[in-house]
Formats: C-alpha cells, sequence, structure tokens
C-alpha cells in the first residue's frame, strides 16, 4: 500500500482533537529524526504520535483504517531489518506503558510494551528468573518489538523465545478492536464480535493441519530458529483461533496488530555460570562438535570464525594467543549454567568428557572467574563493534542472519566464505549462535554508488539461493523479516505456505494499513528502495551505526533528540550543505534540539558499541558557538572571583527568597528564566544559600596522622545547603569531619580558591580555557601531595572525572568520594546501617570512573534498604543545565518522585546534581559523605599484644 502524498485533513483534523499538541510531530527535525531506526532504511514519516494510552491507540486505529492511512508502530527502534519506519504516520510508545506485573512468585509476569527488556529481568532477578528472550539489544530493546519480532538470543533457542514462552497476549486489531486473552468477559465478548474472523482462523488452522505435506513443511521449518515471514506454526500449534491469533502476533512485526500487553511464562536464571573457550583446528571440527554439544546442559554455544577473531586480536585485553591461531580456526564459546556450584562442575565434567574426542588448537577451560569469564564473552561482543570500527565514512554495518541445518553447518559456513570472497566483502566476519544452526555475518556496504547497490543486490541473491533454496535452511533467523526479507518470503517457503500469508494478512488487516511492505510485499524490489544515507558528519561520530543502543540513558529522551537522532540530524544538515541545500532552519531548530538540550555528560559512549560520546560533538559545536573568549579567559584569569560572583548571586536569590516567598520567587524566576532563554537562572526552592564561610586550616609541621589532600570543587566552596534542607552543615565540613575520624590530617591545596578542574569551560565549548585550569590544578595538587606521596579526595565526582581522564602524571593519586572511601576508609570505620531507607543517585560520572557498583555497596553498609530507581541514569543538570535548561533536568527526573517516595533521604556524590534530585524527587538529596559520617565510627585501634 502507497502512503499518500499527504495525510487526510479529516484525519489529521481528528488526531489534533485526540492527541495534544506536545505529543505530535510534523517538524522536519522531528520526522527526520524518528525517520530511522536500526536497519539501513529510511523513510520519513508524514506525522509523529507518540501515545500514552490504549484508548489513543484504539482511537488512531480506528481513524486509520476509515480513512485507509498506513501506521507503523514503534517500541525502541532497534529492530534491523527496516521494520520500524513509515511514510506515513509513525507511532511511537511513551512513558506510559512501562507496567510490570509478577505472577506465581516469578513463574509469570505481564508486561507493557515499553518495557525495556533488562528492566523486565532486573525485577525478576531477585526470584532467580527471567524472560526467555535475550537479544543482544536487551538493555535496549522493548517487550513490543521483542514479542512483535520474536527476538531470541544467544541463550534463548526456540525453547525460550516469545513465541514458545507466551502465556497471554492483550491487542489491539486493525479495526481498533481490543482483545485481552486473559480476561474472560473481554474473550467472550470478542469471540462473538469477531466470530467470523475466528470462523476464518479456525478454518486456515484445520485445512493447514490437514494438508499433511505443509503441515509437515511447517514443523520442519521451525524446528530451528525462524522469522522469515508470519509464524505459521501457530496453525498447527493450536485449535482454538484466539490461540491461533495470539501466535500469529508474535513475529508479525506490526503488520497484524498491535500489542498492548503481554504475559510470558518465565525460565530460570541460575546463579551460578561458568564459560570455556574452545578453538578447533578448521570450520568442519568445529561444526561437528555442535550436535554433541547440543546434547549437554550447556546454555549457549557460540561459534567464531577466524575472521571474527582477526577482528578483535588487537584490542585492549584480547588475549595474545588469539593472534597466533592458525588461517582456517574455527572457535566454540560454551556456557554452562546450574542452580548450585557443585551442579556446575558436574556438567561442566560432562561437557569437556563429550567433546575429548575432537582435536583442539587451543583451549580455555571453563571458568567460574568473573574476570576471565567477561574475557571471553568480550571477545564474542567485540565482534560486531570492531567491524563498524573500521569501515569507511559513507558506508553502513550489515549484520544478517541466517539458519542452516545443524548437520550442514560446515558446509553452509564455508559457502558463506566464499561468497564473501565472490562479492569482495574482505572485511566480513562470521560469527552465530551454534546450537540453532544461526549464523550472523556482518559486514560494511555503501548504497551512494548504483554500483554498490548492484553489488549488495547480487550478493543477496546468491545468499538467499543458497540458504532457502540449496540448504532450505531461514533467511532470517531472529531479526525478523521486515523490508529486507520481504521479497523473499516465497523463495524460502513455497507458493502455498506464501498464499497462506496473504491470506492471514488480509483478514487481519483488510486494508492493508498496518506496516505495509513489510513481512509480505508485492515488490519484489523493496529490498533495495529507502536505503539509508550515512553522508560524513563528522570524525567524532562517523562511526555511528544508529543502533539506538545509547537512547535508554540519554536524559533528554523524550523530550527533543537522542544521540542517535542527533547525529542522524547532523548527517543530514552536513549532506544537505555540500549539496548546495538551505539548511538554516534546520539549524536553527538543531541550536534547541540538538546542542542546547544535550547534557553531553557521555552517558551514551558507555552504551554504543563503537564508543562514540555524542557529547565531544555537541561540545566541539558549542566551541564554534563560543563567542565569548575575551569573557571566557577573564573568568580563567580571575576564577576565585568568579566563585565569589556566585556566592553573591546566591546571597541575592536567598534574599529575595525571604521577601518574596516560595511560591512567588518560583514563578517569577521561572519567566525570567525562559523568557531570557537561560541566561537568568531559574531559582527553586531547592537552590542552595551561599557558602557562609571557607575556613581553611593551616597543617600543623606536629601533626603525624596520614595527610589526605582534600581537592574542595568550586560548587563546594560556593554553594551551601538549601533553605529548606534539614541537613545545614557544609559539605566542606561533613567531608573534612570524616576524614579526620578515620584518622586523616587534611591538607587543603594553596590557593584552593583559584582552582577549577575546567569542566565548567568545557562543557560551554571553550576548550582551551578548560585546559588551562586543569592543568593548573594538577600542578597545584601535585605540590600539595608533595609529589604525588599523599592521596588526593576531590569531593565532586564530575571533577574527578574530569582531572583524571587522560592524566599523563602517574604520580598523582585522584580519588572520588566513592573510590576513596572504598579503598581508604571503610577498614578504618565500624558501620551502624540506619533504619529508614536511602535513595541512591548514580551520577554519569560515577558510572564514568566504574565506581557505580561501589556507591550502592557503601550505601548498603550504612542502610538497611537501598533503592536506586529504575530508569534515571543521568538527572540532566549537567553542571548548570539545570539553571538555564530547566525542562532537561525535570525531563530526565520526571519519575523520581515516585520511585523515592518511601525514602527519608537520598544520596550522591555531585552537589549541582543534588539540587535537581532534590526538587524533582521531593526529598533532601546529600553527599554520600553525609551518610557515611552519620551512620559510622572510628574503628578502634587494635590492642598491641
Amino acid at each position: 500500500m502507497n502512503a499518500p502524498a499527504a495525510l487526510p485533513t479529516d484525519f489529521l483534523t481528528a488526531v489534533e482533537k485526540l492527541i495534544p499538541a506536545e505529543r505530535r510531530f510534523d517538524d522536519p527535525i522531528s520526522t527526520l529524526a524518528f525517520g530511522t531506526d536500526a536497519s539501513f532504511y529510511r523513510l520519513i514519516p508524514k506525522l509523529v504520535v507518540r501515545v500514552e494510552s490504549e484508548e489513543e491507540v484504539v482511537g488512531l486505529l480506528k481513524l486509520a483504517h476509515g480513512q485507509r492511512v498506513p501506521v507503523t508502530f514503534r517500541a525502541a527502534g532497534t529492530s534491523l531489518s527496516g521494520q520500524a519506519i513509515s511514510d506515513s504516520v509513525l507511532i511511537v510508545l511513551g512513558d506510559n506503558w512501562n507496567g510490570r506485573e509478577i505472577r506465581n512468585g516469578g513463574e509469570q509476569i505481564r508486561l507493557q510494551p515499553g518495557v525495556i527488556g533488562a528492566n523486565a529481568n532486573a525485577v525478576l532477578a531477585p526470584l532467580q528468573r527471567k524472560i526467555g528472550p535475550d537479544p543482544a539489544s536487551i538493555n535496549a530493546a522493548k517487550i513490543g518489538g521483542i514479542v512483535a519480532n520474536n527476538s531470541s538470543g544467544m541463550c534463548c533457542g526456540t525453547a525460550q523465545n516469545s513465541y514458545k514462552t507466551l502465556a497471554g497476549l492483550r491487542l489491539v486489531l486493525a479495526d481498533g478492536s481490543v482483545v485481552d486473552s486473559e480476561n474472560a468477559s473481554s474473550v467472550e465478548y470478542f469471540r462473538q464480535s469477531h466470530a467470523a474472523m475466528l470462523d476464518q482462523l479456525a478454518e486456515l488452522g484445520r485445512a493447514t493441519r490437514a494438508n499433511t505435506e505443509l503441515a509437515a513443511k511447517i514443523r520442519h521449518k521451525y524446528r530451528l530458529k525462524n522469522t522469515t515471514g508470519f509464524s505459521l506454526n501457530a496453525l498447527v500449534d493450536y485449535d482454538d483461533p484466539l490461540d491461533i491469533l495470539n501466535h500469529l502476533m508474535v513475529g508479525s512485526e506490526g503488520t497484524l496488530g498491535f500489542i498492548s500487553a503481554v504475559t510470558y511464562n518465565t525460565v530460570p536464571d541460575h546463579p551460578h555460570k561458568a564459560s570455556a573457550l574452545v578453538v578447533f583446528a578448521d570450520v568442519e571440527t568445529c561444526c561437528l562438535a555442535v550436535p554433541v554439544l547440543k546434547q549437554q546442559p550447556v546454555s549457549a554455544v557460540e561459534l567464531l570464525d577466524r575472521r571474527s577473531l582477526r577482528s578483535v586480536e588487537n584490542k585492549a585485553g584480547m588475549p595474545e594467543w588469539v593472534k597466533a591461531l592458525s588461517a582456517d580456526a574455527c572457535a566454540l564459546l560454551i556456557e554452562s549454567r546450574a542452580a548450585s556450584q557443585s551442579l556446575l562442575h558436574e556438567q561442566i565434567n560432562q561437557i569437556m568428557s563429550s567433546i575429548t574426542h575432537f582435536p583442539v588448537e587451543k583451549q580455555v577451560d571453563f571458568s567460574e572467574d568473573p574476570v576471565v569469564y567477561n574475557q571471553l564473552w568480550k571477545i564474542r561482543k567485540d565482534t560486531f563493534p570492531a567491524v563498524g570500527a573500521v569501515r569507511q565514512t559513507g558506508t553502513t554495518v550489515i549484520i544478517e542472519d541466517v539458519t542452516f541445518p545443524i548437520e550442514r553447518l560446515a558446509e553452509g559456513v564455508n559457502r558463506l566464505v566464499q561468497l564473501f570472497d565472490k562479492h569482495a566483502y574482505s572485511e566480513a566476519i562470521l560469527f552465530g549462535h551454534a546450537l540453532e544452526g544461526n549464523l550472523h555475518f556482518v559486514f560494511t556496504q555503501g548504497f551512494d554508488d548504483p554500483q554498490q547497490v548492484a553489488r549488495y543486490e547480487a550478493f543477496m541473491q546468491d545468499v538467499t539461493q543458497l540458504v532457502a533454496v540449496e540448504f532450505g535452511g531461514a533467511l532470517k533467523a531472529e531479526h525478523g523479516t521486515g523490508r529486507n526479507m520481504a521479497p523473499f518470503v516465497e523463495l524460502e517457503w513455497g507458493h502455498e505456505a506464501y498464499q497462506l500469508m496473504w491470506q492471514i494478512k488480509r483478514l487481519l488487516d483488510p486494508q492493508g494499513i498496518l506496516n505495509p511492505d513489510v513481512v509480505l510485499s508485492d515488490d519484489p524490489n523493496i529490498h533495495l528502495k529507502h536505503l539509508k544515507p550515512m553522508p560524513a558528519a563528522d570524525e567524532i561520530v562517523d562511526k555511528c551505526i544508529e543502533c539506538g543502543f545509547c537512547e535508554p540513558v540519554c536524559p533528554s529522551n523524550g523530550l527533543t533528540l537522542t544521540p542517535r537522532q542527533r547525529i542522524v540530524v547532523w548527517r543530514d544538515i552536513q549532506a544537505k550543505k555540500r549539496a548546495g541545500i538551505d539548511t538554516s532552519e534546520l539549524e536553527r531548530l538543531y541550536d534547541y534540539h540538538g546542542v542546547e538540550t544535550c547534557a553531553a555528560t557521555g552517558l551514551c559512549a558507555q552504551r554504543c558499541p563503537v564508543d562514540i560520546n555524542t557529547g565531544d560533538l555537541v561540545r566541539k559545536l558549542r566551541g564554534r558557538n563560543a563567542d565569548k573568549t575575551r569573557t571566557a579567559n577573564w573568568l580563567a584569569e580571575h576564577f576565585s572571583t568568579a566563585v565569589q560572583g556566585t556566592r553573591f548571586m546566591l546571597h541575592v536569590a536567598n534574599g529575595a527568597h525571604l521577601i518574596m516567598g516560595t511560591r512567588l520567587l518560583s514563578k517569577t524566576s521561572a519567566a525570567f528564566t525562559k523568557a531570557s532563554k537561560g541566561r537568568v537562572p531559574q531559582w527553586t526552592p531547592a537552590t542552595p544559600q551561599p557558602l557562609q564561610r571557607l575556613h581553611l586550616p593551616k597543617p600543623s609541621s606536629q601533626d603525624q596522622r596520614p595527610r589526605v589532600i582534600y581537592l574542595a570543587a568550586c560548587v563546594s566552596r560556593a554553594m551551601g545547603p538549601a533553605a529548606r534542607d534539614q541537613e545545614q552543615e557544609p559539605l566542606l565540613d561533613t567531608t573534612r569531619a570524616l576524614l579526620e575520624k578515620a584518622g586523616y590530617q587534611v591538607i587543603f591545596p594553596d590557593e584552593l580558591n583559584d582552582l577549577c578542574c575546567g569542566q565548567p569551560f568545557a562543557s560551554k565549548g571553550y576548550a582551551e580555557q578548560a585546559e588551562q585550569k586543569r592543568q593548573q590544578t594538577l600542578d597545584a595538587l601535585l605540590k600539595a601531595s608533595r609529589g604525588g606521596l599523599d592521596p588526593i579526595y576531590c569531593d565532586t565526582s564530575p571533577c574527578t572525572l574530569r582531572l583524571v581522564q587522560d592524566l599523563a602524571d602517574n604520580r598523582l593519586q585522584v580519588f572520588d568520594p566513592v573510590r576513596f572511601i572504598r579503598t581508604h576508609l571503610i577498614d578504618k570505620l565500624d558501620f551502624q546501617p540506619q533504619d529508614g531507607p536511602i535513595a541512591v543517585h548514580v551520577t554519569c560520572s560515577t558510572q564514568h570512573l566504574g565506581e557505580a557498583q561501589a556507591l550502592i555497596d557503601i550505601a548498603r553498609r550504612c542502610a538497611k534498604e537501598v533503592v536506586v530507581p529504575e530508569g534515571i541514569h543521568c538527572c540532566g543538570f549537567a553542571g548548570d543545565k539545570g539553571f538555564t535548561t530547566p525542562e532537561l533536568n525535570a525531563h530526565a527526573l520526571r519519575s523520581l518522585k515516585n520511585a523515592v517516595q518511601i525514602c527519608e533521604e537520598g544520596i550522591s556524590t555531585s552537589r549541582t546534581c543534588e539540587i535537581g534530585l532534590s526538587q524533582h524527587g521531593g526529598i533532601d538529596y546529600h553527599g554520600l559523605v553525609y551518610l557515611v559520617n552519620r551512620n559510622s565510627r572510628a574503628r578502634a585501634a587494635a590492642v598491641p599484644q
């Protein structure tokens, strides 16, 4: 079905009444940003709608059905085959689709489609259960997409995928009707209202089961992973038409209906695990071991060919022996899990005994050591990004996903490698889930040249013929058919099964409005159309593969743009500029959506498979607009005056508060901030009072206690507690008290008031001034620490991160609060945990420093109950963004208050973050040292014997 040139006026008018303006997007930057998913296709929607309720979905579908307007649903947009894009109406999930309900002690879980897969597992983890599907994108992918694509993964296989573990479904059909298989009255009503549809489904099932040849073919196809076409196994596995309908929805990729909720039968999440890496001399030997291992108690067996191993052999942390492997080596990464350690050891012995007769080139024995275990899995997980990181600018990374019969796996691997060579994909690598015969092959491809498109077309023709015809395998094992394989569904399944799929489509979506050209298409060349451009934009982000893994941790996700979308739009702007197209309107919108509302704290880099920090691009763009160099220079040279100025501004604000009161000042300040576009900082009740005094005692030469150099950050030197805060002791005093309690002599660096890590300058794009201040501070710390003899304690984690990143002088030992408490104080203190629950906010810098779990562990020493709010990663305050762009902070913390309502207090390691957390959490947030100091006492010195 072709999208209309323009959406019908009546449709748009009705949508305006149904969906508030702030959740409808048709501007050029939003439609462009949403026009991409993780695939190598792009369509620009005419309208993007963010839905927050099932009622809105029902209303939209009724309107679309009535006026034949195509619609596409999107959850996280991490799918790889082009199934989450639209040139008509794109419906995306908002915040309110995050419900979950654990049942029967974790045996089942009911989930709404907006729940991230990893978050579902997090709530099940205490019960040692998990959902069956385990896609590589589980930290970003949402349940709606996981079900709609029948995603699986490394451990899932076919026994634990969504189809096999489905217990119930609530869905909305194309006409807007709703049925919930777990609600008796809903089922009864639906059986009456849609009796004709159900009768036809039942008849399709009976006819299919009666067709013994077709039924046998379907059963045979699904013995291994297969997501090509619709889930025809529903017609042979179930008699009840509602069961058939529910299971057809699994893997339907949004072409048959909208999944409003799903209930899974969960699977065990065994706590004990071990992994081994066994390298064989050739592919044949390696693949012969797979059927043997399939009979053993293994949870995963991953195959890596020599090309895969070679792609990561030079990465940091890789064992040196990987480089020395023979040219035809092929490896199996084996994992086993068990409920107890003794059972795990039994399983390991059984597994290794089963393959002793296979000659091995290199072997890393089974290990439960997390260091060894993680290193082995790092080899596997780094293969895909390794290709992405070395590709030419302007090309994309394609990951294909096929299944061979296990008994012909070795032949399939070798034939694929021959095709790589035939079509000159020398960079291609091959790995996969060996137990299922499921192979992924990754290669780079450009689409800006007709010859390159023709090469890709010829390659895919050969691949589809090889896999589907010669080997009788599956063209898509777990990534979904999408647009990518829609033209080849009939080739794989044959005419009869293909026509059966079309019957299902026309029965459930007679108008053809649901995700047209996905799974099934009349266009034999749909896989070669709407290919996504990947133009050069900036060397910082040119390696981006637009996977979307970064999006869940971005504070502006849902407010303006995500890191992926920032890159998409910037790429488009640069391409248009090179083509001589006017980009002034896009750039005007990008200033706010792309630059101003980016926190630039770099959490996206932690999730990015190719290590891109989109914040670096944003800081670079800010640097181009940083036209106040003279002011920046003056502030850098007179920093103590700037700190005094901050105190003065806080003093003025405090005075205004006393005169105007909380409500009037809040309202007036918000208006001024908005009118001035952030030039006037916003005051809130959580705004600090000025620090009244800065007492820095001189060290005593008589003091024999061990020394610690205390670098008090500029915010700690300027900001005291908020007026409403029950804790009125300044951070400096509490920190010094804790350090002295632990037996340290606290030394402050000389000229402390002039010192700054440089972060305030760096965040505004003044890189030169930022480095100047950083180096000045490092020099002062080297002097204060007597050439590095004394540890340096910095009370603010973002400042610590700024100082230690790329630190060339290894004499300096700079600690953030978490690491210093962990390494220097814990053994000097006795803890008495408090009864009152504590909320923990792990700052971006704490995560970058690798101290996130340590912070939580320290909090648990101090409090019997610790709450770490789900879904809050970066608070969005970002130094001063909470003052100047307060909507970013408010959006990032919109779920905080509900998450911490049982808590008495919150802790963090950044004073500015604590301002926003206190404002939006409804409880006071303080530095970690307050909690530790309050709930610890000095450990008594050992009495000499």
